[in-house]
């Protein structure tokens, strides 16, 4: 299927008009949507207040079906059209595999192959593929797109399928000119790599692209530094699909709005925010809902939206996105919320530190905030440490415990994670 962009805000409003009736028509043949969909006029959904009577859905709405009825009641394709299985990337509860159809598919793959157009990836190029692989579509589906368009692929999966020093291994060897993985997992490959005398930032990898995970300023910078890259992000979620990228501007993810329908809505009244604001991000998939009918999916991240980004380049057509990083997780301790991204981003931004990991511990019935460092070989680690201390509790308000561990403790621990596990509770 080729990437073909819409060339204007009138063609992308027209798939738009198509797709909207279409997915209230899918999504009336699902048990779920039973009795919630009867009074929405199909012939009015272009008028925003026809559209809005249809009740957002969200997680806790999904999970409330049994999982041994979840395809009974809420998917709506026969067997004989589904292709494969995407579990969902949520982290709490019993997990979601959500059917995609061999339809599904060809706009699934779609949707990641437009990650490649703003890095200017093709046939010049091959790629190592790190993501996981397996039943989370993110790995196999950039594999596909990328063959698709004449890009050669090492399918090597993450760190828990091909053993990081394998990983470095193969780099040396086949000379990719693109990595692709989580961006905790590059850095833990840069570390590994680093320990053993590699340079990664002299390797012949000249594109990175992460997903999946928050991206901080100060995460891509160190990425960028160890790796010597240009590194890319994409917003993707396994109910819809990879819904947008960046543009060489990175001032956001350009949705693919074509594909997918979004509005920006304030959660407890429902209405549309002014743009700039800050409100629930709510997806309507327009061509990956063969199977499972989302329409108006409340899918918790919270975002503000951009009619226009700072490109003149071929994403220039879409929307930009931001995203607040307010639906991840945050430490609580003695009374002060530390938000796992702000401190990630705090503590990447010291040059001399490798790596770390944050652990709420109980000493002496108290919450201690612990930060496990290693530093760089030419870095002075009682110097850093100091630093650390001081800094954090003049930024978060809390003395930290820093223990400084030897290279290659943290890469071991995380070698065998899909993600790597660097903020952990472990209170009585």
């Amino acid at each position: 299927m080729p990437l073909l962009i819409p060339s204007s805000r009138d063609e992308i409003d027209k798939i738009q008009s198509e797709g909207k009736k279409r997915a209230l028509q899918l999504a009336r043949q699902a048990k779920f949507h039973q009795g919630r969909l009867d009074n929405i006029d199909e012939d009015k959904l272009d008028d925003p207040a026809e559209w809005r009577k249809i009740p957002l859905m969200d997680k806790d709405e999904l999970r409330s079906i049994p999982p041994e009825r979840f395809f009974d009641d809420f998917c709506h394709a026969p067997k004989n059209e589904i292709a494969e299985l995407w579990r969902s990337g949520g982290s709490t509860g019993i997990p979601l595999f959500y059917p995609r159809t061999f339809e599904d598919m060809k706009y699934g793959i779609l949707s990641f192959a437009r990650n490649l157009i703003a890095p200017n990836l093709g046939k010049k190029d091959t790629a190592q593929v790190s993501f996981p692989l397996g039943i989370h579509p993110v790995g196999h589906v950039y594999a596909r797109a990328c063959q698709q368009h004449e890009i050669g692929v090492n399918w090597a999966g993450a760190g828990n399928s091909t053993p990081s020093a394998v990983q470095i291994d193969l780099i040396n060897r086949l000379q990719p000119t693109v990595w692709m993985g989580m961006s905790s997992y590059g850095i833990h490959l840069a570390n590994m790599a680093e320990d053993q005398g590699i340079d990664l930032a002299g390797s012949s990898v000249e594109t990175i692209l992460c997903s999946a995970e928050p991206m901080s300023i100060a995460k891509r910078a160190k990425i960028s530094r160890m790796w010597g890259a240009e590194v890319w992000d994409g917003f993707g979620m396994t109910e819809a699909g990879m819904m947008g990228g960046e543009s060489e501007a990175k001032d956001g993810f350009h949705i693919w709005t074509d594909l997918f329908y979004i509005e920006v809505v304030d959660l407890d009244t429902g209405e549309p925010v002014d743009e700039g604001e800050e409100g629930g991000l709510v997806v309507t998939p327009l061509f990956t809902n063969n199977a499972t009918p989302f329409i108006r999916w409340s899918s918790g991240d919270i975002v503000t939206y951009h009619e226009r980004g700072a490109t003149d380049g071929p994403l220039s057509v879409f929307p930009v996105i931001k995203h607040a990083q307010r639906t991840v997780g945050f430490f609580k301790v003695r009374g002060v919320n530390i938000n796992h991204p702000e401190l990630e981003d705090f503590l990447f931004d010291y040059e001399d530190l490798v790596d770390f990991k944050a652990e709420i511990v109980t000493e002496n019935d108290l919450d201690l905030l612990r930060l496990s460092i290693e530093v760089l070989h030419s870095g002075n680690p009682g110097e850093l440490s100091g630093r650390i201390i001081d800094d954090t509790k003049n930024k978060f308000e809390v003395t930290p415990d820093v223990v400084v561990l030897e290279r290659g403790t943290l890469a071991a621990e995380f070698e065998s994670s899909v993600k790597a596990p660097r903020f952990i509770d472990k209170r009585d």
